[in-house]
């Protein structure tokens, strides 16, 4: 099995780590187990590589226009196809889906490495884009990132990024349309060219019955519409599908569930007519969104007014207790009523500070419904406790029946010349593979060490790190995270 290839500075080590989230989803759909899964990737993610370093070096010593490439994601997933498409002529297909073998020994396949001017018109149209353009028009479209997050990766300002992606998208469209008119066709599908590019262009226009009629026949003229008609939210599935061929749509879901969890559990995945969709429909659904806003907020007004009592005694008006009714739970109350008068905190006092029916003091630590017999670090709970130095996010990007991957950002108050970061697990996971960081395991314990290009954080600033790792019957998040031997609190 190859290793993965070492980064050349800091910012390729951050491209590698989000590159092979995105290799190894696709690897995992491609693949009948984990362990095939994680091997897949691992050849391919290094065969990508090499291609972008020799088209990069090739482009920096030549002269000339540059030669057509696709952006460094899309890359790498074709560098999955290719070596499933590897395994499978050497008698390894065992290891792959069983519906990837099969559409693999089709013409299908084949259309992805044939004649150029065969090859699906998305893919042939995202390699004549400038890489920049590609990649923006990948990021948002197909990995499903949100604006500001796209915005920050190509390093665009976020208030342009929107009309920036529109001018890329009809650039997408520009380069399809070309694309379409230079690829072979019968007389049939010459007669609809003109057709085709008037009705996609409109969001009303209606599509003619007899054009309706040849686009259900006619995969390649299906697959030009699809990436001519920018409206509509089809646009993704268009280049996923015709970027990565077997199992887009599949990457495409995983990837904006993986969006989902990335932006905090129970948000929807930015739509293509939400966040990165027409102004006006934006503004148009955000004043939508504040008159709901405000009829809730009238409604809610009008029943806590109708619920205020009214003729009270002497003794309720000055803090005394109604004598013929409870009181409705207001914030912090218990959700049932009393079964009794309030006890004070002495009488049911455990020894730990906290009543039972009164809401638990917080800590730094994560919340949990049932106690843990494990130490965890209480933050700052006492009020002698130290304010720790650094902060952890840990962020579970994807999960399979037996395996899952994850990564670690660490944020640190002090500049470090070198860092350890330890955690513990609770339910017997192992990790198999680290990126960014080497890897030792002792029991539950796991100590995650700095590699030779990313020793070095300033003041401030964040360090991370991703690993693969098994797991069995259940998967909690780990805790007691420390950074060189200081323990460090979990947002």
């Amino acid at each position: 099995m190859p290793d993965l290839p070492t980064p050349k500075d800091a910012a390729e080590a951050a491209l590698f780590s989000e590159c092979w989230d995105a290799v190894l989803s696709y690897a995992d759909l491609c693949t009948s187990g984990s362990t095939a899964a994680n091997q897949l990737a691992r050849e391919a993610f290094a065969l990508g590589i090499r291609e972008a370093r020799a088209a990069e070096d090739g482009t920096r010593h030549g002269a000339g226009r540059r030669a057509s490439r696709l952006p460094r994601i899309p890359l790498l997933l074709t560098a999955v196809r290719t070596t499933a498409a590897a395994w499978e002529a050497q008698g390894q297909g065992h290891k792959l889906d069983p519906d990837l073998r099969l559409w693999l020994n089709s013409g299908k396949a084949a259309r992805y490495t044939g004649p150029p001017l065969r090859r699906p018109i998305a893919l042939r149209g995202l390699r004549d884009m400038q890489e920049p353009d590609a990649a923006l028009l990948w990021l948002a479209e197909v990995e499903a990132l949100p604006p500001r997050a796209v915005a920050r990766r190509q390093g665009l300002d976020p208030a342009a990024a929107m009309e920036e992606l529109n001018q890329v998208r009809g650039l997408f469209r520009d380069r399809c349309h070309r694309n379409h008119l230079d690829t072979p066709m019968d007389a049939e599908c010459r007669s609809y060219v003109r057709l085709l590019d008037a009705v996609t262009r409109s969001p009303v226009a209606e599509t003619p019955e007899d054009l309706s009629r040849h686009l259900a026949t006619c995969v390649e003229c299906a697959e030009a519409a699809a990436c001519l008609r920018l409206h509509g939210g089809g646009l993704p599935a268009a280049l996923a599908q015709g970027v990565i061929g077997w199992g887009g749509l599949a990457y495409l879901e995983r990837r904006r569930r993986a969006t989902e969890v990335r932006m905090g559990a129970g948000r929807p995945a930015p739509d293509p007519d939400g966040e990165w969709g027409d102004p006006a429909a934006t503004k148009a659904r955000t004043l939508r969104n504040g008159l709901l806003v405000a009829a809730v907020l009238v409604s809610a007004l009008a029943l806590a007014v109708s619920l205020m009592p009214f003729g009270e005694s002497d003794d309720a008006a000055q803090g005394g207790t109604p004598t013929d009714s409870t009181p409705v739970a207001g914030p912090g109350s218990p959700a049932g009523p009393s079964a009794g008068p309030a006890t004070s905190p002495s009488s049911t006092d455990t020894g730990t500070g906290t009543r039972s029916g009164s809401p638990k003091p917080s800590g730094s630590g994560t919340p949990s419904a049932t106690t843990r017999t494990d130490p965890e670090p209480q933050g700052t709970s006492s009020s002698t406790a130290r304010a720790a130095a650094c902060e952890v996010a840990y962020d579970l990007v994807n999960q399979w029946p037996d395996g899952f991957q994850a990564t670690v950002t660490v944020t640190t108050a002090e500049a470090l010349d070198s860092w350890r970061v330890g955690w513990s697990f609770r339910d017997g996971q192992r990790v198999d593979q680290m990126w960014d960081a080497a890897v030792v395991q002792d029991g539950s314990r796991v100590t995650a060490s700095a590699a030779d290009y990313n020793k070095e954080v300033p003041a401030d600033g964040s360090l991370s790190f991703g690993f693969l790792a098994s797991w069995q019957n259940k998967n909690t998040a780990p805790y007691a995270f420390s950074l060189n031997g200081e323990a460090c609190t979990l947002s």
